[in-house]
């Protein structure tokens, strides 16, 4: 249809190819996909016998191309092979038969369509061609490997015997070069331009492979042939002297965030030093990596960044009333605490020890000091910890080396001046081989932590300005010169009426915003909250009566949602429905005054309790039987109270004759829950006084405290716990060694309001009040 070497013009449909150029007398594959182009691919096949125009686009991210698009010179090409892709694409083999000029853009819609001019090979000079085509014949059969992509196809045409035009374009198409430097084969019809233009790009493509020969040199007389890590490396940094800088863009990143950090002078010369370092290292390398986490940690930590503090000391306070309820003496020593920080603008000597059994607030207490100052809070955990690479970090020598809990606490704070708590100090696990507590020591030491070093950053950091505070369960287990640094500040457990007040100011609208239950739907009777404390809780703090709450506010939301209920009401009378079966017993008082039974007031870490005392005694041979599940100090008591009974039998009439003749037994009850101390003393000689001398106890009478052999009443401690329980209980007097008496205050007032309280320097002034 068409001649090759005879001038013409005509309009064909049009293909418009992007990121690539192809040359005549080269199969080809192109992919379909845009309207036009498929609508272009139709209309040929239909009524252009398979003929289209190919043109390329200059911009290839350009999707609707007009005219000035393409590049002027293009191909007339055949459909060879179709097939249609899953996608709704079509696969196309083209035959490209000649080179096309472009004239003007016909048509756009609904396909391209293209006029143009053919255009006719002319003669050039014979003998140049010839002597042109000699010499990239000689290059081609020299160098094809390092040439082309496809170098076995290049020397079979050539072998064949091609023509001139032809074979430029077939060593034109198979050049290791880029696509935009393939445009001017394209453009030039010449036959003896296009052979120079191949002499030119074979020369440079030849001095590449050159250099790359030289450095290869380079790297094999520069390395150990033996170490072949090392001869990677070398080859690497060759490379990158040669080609310039291939982690260029990675170093300047770096480079800027060292020179805007916060850093001090010292810190910066190190890291910059580090940088350098870094620079020269080889990207696969392991050593990279570790230099660029160690710059990353360096950058991430605060170095001076600071927050400011509330000054307002009354602000702090409302914030703390907020928070939490009751706790009055640790609420004071901790404004006491703030005052002389805001006063003085630096953190006090001491470090705060938050003590106390487990859910009775300390470490929301720690994020209420931080809420109170407008300081970051940041927490760190020790339980279980047993190195001391966990505080200080471990040195840069080892795989997987990070920097310690302190720094890390400090990165993710991001300030200078954080609350920082940490939680479980007494949890440490120390061993003959490593001693994490010691670690501790420079970070809680006031004088001390200015220099703190760790291990990984290998660099003094100050940690002076960080208001540290701990937290601990049992001060026994926190080695004595870590303890010696902190100021203990102990928080008891709750009574049942703070506990109530806690679950009605706080736990119920925390529960409600959690489960997402309006206020006005649910309501708990203030009896009810009183009796989940009683009956279904044994706890220090309020974590179970959170979570019994919690129970409750769900399935009001399913009776609400079920059964369409409006407002749910929780009456003490509706808790076995929500909660199930009341899960503890209160201590009662007897129902009538019995000898040899005594009420004894006991603190448990769940607070106070009532604790019956019961002795009996038979024909036997002067053995004193304990039972119960009583620990060694309260079998001391029991063996000191018999001895004070023994010996001062006549004043108690008690017969002394009788000792010889009998076995006592003491019984505690209870037997599962094990029982130590020694404030059961006085409980324990009462009721071996009253069943020797057969003398009823007044079952309204609670008692308290520790005895010596010569009758002494000596004081004890958890006396608020104690009467609490002893209220509840139904007691109506109680008996406390005269020394607690600075204690009572500490006793609710609406507990002092229904007990009568006594009290005792001796044995003989609890007898008055006990004995019948």
């Amino acid at each position: 249809m068409y001649e090759k070497n005879k001038e013409f013009t005509d309009r064909l449909p049009t293909i418009a190819v992007r990121g690539v150029i192809f040359l005549p007398s080269n199969d080809v594959r192109v992919e379909v996909g845009r309207e036009f182009s498929k609508k272009a691919i139709q209309e040929a096949e239909t009524n252009r016998d398979g003929y289209v125009a190919m043109v390329f686009q200059k911009d290839p991210e350009e999707l609707e191309p007009d005219f000035n698009d393409f590049l002027e010179v293009g191909l007339l090409a055949k459909i060879s092979v179709k097939i249609k892709l899953p996608n709704g694409n079509y696969k196309i083999k083209f035959e490209p038969l000649m080179r096309i000029r472009l004239d003007d853009l016909i048509e756009t819609d609904p396909y391209y369509l293209i006029e143009f001019t053919s255009m006719v090979l002319k003669p050039d000079d014979v003998e140049e061609e010839e002597v042109l085509l000699k010499m990239v014949s000689k290059e081609v059969v020299e160098n094809a490997t390092v040439l082309f992509r496809d170098s076995k196809k290049v020397l079979q045409a050539l072998q064949n015997g091609v023509s001139s035009d032809k074979l430029c374009d077939m060593i034109a198409s198979q050049l290791k070069i880029q696509e935009s430097e393939r445009e001017k084969y394209l453009l030039t019809n010449s036959i003896n331009k296009r052979l120079q233009y191949i002499l030119k790009d074979i020369k440079r493509l030849k001095n590449m492979q050159s250099i790359e020969s030289k450095i290869n040199e380079s790297v094999r007389k520069s390395a150990d042939q033996n170490q072949k890590e090392y001869y990677l490396r070398e080859k690497m940094r060759a490379i990158q002297e040669e080609l310039g800088d291939s982690k260029q863009d990675d170093v300047e990143r770096l480079k800027e965030q060292i020179e805007n950090s916060d850093m001090p002078e010292r810190i910066r010369e190190k890291a910059m030093k580090e940088l350098k370092r870094y620079e020269y290292l080889s990207s696969n390398s392991s050593e990279s990596s570790v230099v660029r986490t160690y710059l990353e940690t360096l950058i991430s930590i605060p170095w001076k960044k600071t927050t400011d503090d509330e000054e307002d000391i009354n602000v702090a306070i409302e914030k703390l009333e907020e928070s939490h309820y009751g706790l009055d003496k640790v609420k004071e020593r901790i404004i006491e605490y703030l005052s002389v920080k805001m006063l003085t603008g630096k953190n006090p000597q001491t470090i705060l020890c938050l003590s106390g059994p487990p859910g009775v607030g300390k470490t929301s207490l720690a994020k209420s000091i931080a809420n109170a100052l407008k300081r970051n809070f940041v927490k760190t955990s020790l339980g279980g910890v047993h190195d001391e690479s966990e505080i200080r970090g471990h040195r840069r020598t080892y795989v997987g080396a990070l920097p310690g809990r302190i720094i890390n606490g400090m990165i993710r704070a991001g300030v200078t001046n954080p609350v920082f708590l940490v939680d479980e100090i007494d949890k440490l696990a120390s061993s003959d081989r490593n001693d994490p507590s010691s670690a501790m020591l420079e970070v809680l030491d006031p004088e001390q932590n200015k220099f703190f070093s760790d291990h990984y950053v290998e660099e003094d950091y100050d940690l002076s300005k960080v208001l540290f505070i701990t937290t601990a369960n049992y001060l026994a287990n926190i080695p004595a010169p870590l303890r010696d640094r902190m100021e203990i500040i102990e928080l008891s457990s709750y009574t049942e009426i703070e506990k109530f007040h806690i679950a009605r100011k706080f736990l119920i609208e925390k529960q409600l915003q959690t489960h997402g239950l309006e206020e006005d739907k649910l309501e708990i009777a203030d009896d009810s909250i009183r009796k989940m404390i009683k009956d279904y809780t044994r706890e220090a703090g309020v974590r179970q009566l959170e979570r019994l709450i919690g129970t409750i506010v769900r399935k009001a939301i399913k009776k609400i949602l079920v059964e369409k209920e409006k407002k749910v009401t929780i009456t003490p009378d509706d808790l076995n429905e929500y909660l199930g079966k009341r899960k503890f017993r209160n201590n009662e008082i007897q129902n009538d005054d019995m000898v040899g039974v005594v009420t004894g007031l006991a603190y448990t870490m769940a607070g106070g309790d009532t604790l019956d005392v019961e002795a009996t005694y038979y024909e036997g041979k002067n053995n004193l039987t304990l039972t119960g599940n009583l620990g060694d100090v309260m079998k001391e008591s029991a063996m000191a109270a018999l001895s004070y009974v023994r010996s001062n039998a006549k004043e108690l009439d008690v017969k002394v004759d009788s000792f010889d003749k009998l076995d006592i037994h003491i019984h505690v009850p209870e037997g599962a829950t094990p029982k130590d101390g020694p404030s059961a003393g006085v409980t324990l000689a009462t009721a071996l006084i009253s069943v020797l001398s057969d003398k009823k106890v007044d079952r309204f009478v609670g008692m308290t405290g520790e005895i010596t052999l010569k009758g002494r009443v000596l004081p004890i401690g958890g006396i608020k716990e104690k009467t609490i329980a002893a209220a509840r209980s139904g007691i109506k007097i109680i008996v406390i060694p005269k020394d607690n008496e600075k204690d009572v205050e500490d006793i609710p007032e609406e507990v002092r309001d229904v007990l009568e309280i006594h009290y005792a320097e001796s044995l003989d002034d609890v007898l008055k009040i006990a004995l019948k």
